[in-house]
């Protein structure tokens, strides 16, 4: 599962998680690992002096396998937004057909999310640390505000930067056909659809889902390792209760989040 920040992936691991054979957990850092291993190959004298390369390969091939060895299930979905601009490792590493679930969601709704994310959880005395964004402006003397916030969060260090950048990676290697989006407000509008469309898409039989009473079960430790306690919640009920960029962003990074949706180009 690759996409978007704040675009369901969360609600949707929640859904996905009632079937039994599913296994959706909170980002990995299965791919991140895969990337250091390689490259230490790549750049280790011992292993270039004498390079095995098929048993290098079996190691960094390894690894979802062992991240994943307290799970049983038979389907697991691995989370990490850097998949789309990886597709190959899919299919080199695992011997898989590469399919990647990827939530989407409108640029100015993605941006006022996370403005008012931000805005939930200010900074309080006794806390680790700043939200993750803050933190960044902070070390780049750069003034907080939320055109700034925004600036840096759809940079190519921001999260939102970084995401749209993998999968345009994706796109333009030939792989769109592999990346199956899911637009955040079909899941909340009718989400008995959309997630049937991704059980086609994965080629797994129909599991009967209700869309109540929903939990996130593998909570991450939002307000330690990014500063916003609430960043994974899900609430139980599926509902639209965005506020309207137009309430929260200024005109100047309205303008901007124009024609930013590439995944909906032919």
């Amino acid at each position: 599962m690759a996409g978007l920040p704040r675009s369901g992936s969360s609600l949707l691991s929640s859904i996905l998680n009632q079937n039994p054979r599913f296994y959706s957990g909170p980002s990995s850092p299965v791919l991140s690992t895969m990337l250091v291993v390689e490259e230490h190959f790549h750049n280790d004298e011992l292993f270039m002096g004498y390079p095995k390369i098929e048993e290098g390969k079996k190691i960094i091939s390894s690894i979802p396998y062992q991240y994943y060895s307290d799970i049983s299930k038979p389907i697991i979905f691995d989370k990490n937004r850097a998949w789309t601009s990886r597709v190959e490792y899919i299919k080199g590493y695992l011997g898989q057909e590469a399919k990647i679930i990827c939530p989407v969601r409108d640029i100015d709704e993605i941006l006022t999310s996370l403005i008012m994310l931000i805005r939930r959880n200010p900074f309080r005395e006794g806390q680790s640390r700043i939200n993750f964004v803050d933190e960044q402006l902070v070390k780049l003397n750069i003034p907080i505000n939320d055109d700034n916030r925004c600036e840096f969060i759809a940079s190519p260090d921001g999260i939102l930067g970084q995401s749209l950048s993998s999968m345009y990676t994706a796109i333009s290697k030939g792989y769109k056909n592999n990346l199956h989006f899911v637009e955040y407000k079909n899941l909340v509008e009718n989400p008995e659809k959309t997630v049937r469309e991704i059980y086609s898409f994965l080629g797994e039989k129909y599991f009967e889902h209700t869309f109540s009473g929903l939990k996130n079960i593998h909570r991450e430790r939002d307000l330690e390792i990014y500063g916003l306690g609430d960043m994974h919640k899900v609430r139980p009920e599926i509902n639209l209760e965005s506020k309207d960029p137009k309430n929260v962003l200024s005109e100047k990074v309205l303008a901007k989040c124009k024609d930013m949706d590439i995944w909906r180009r032919s």
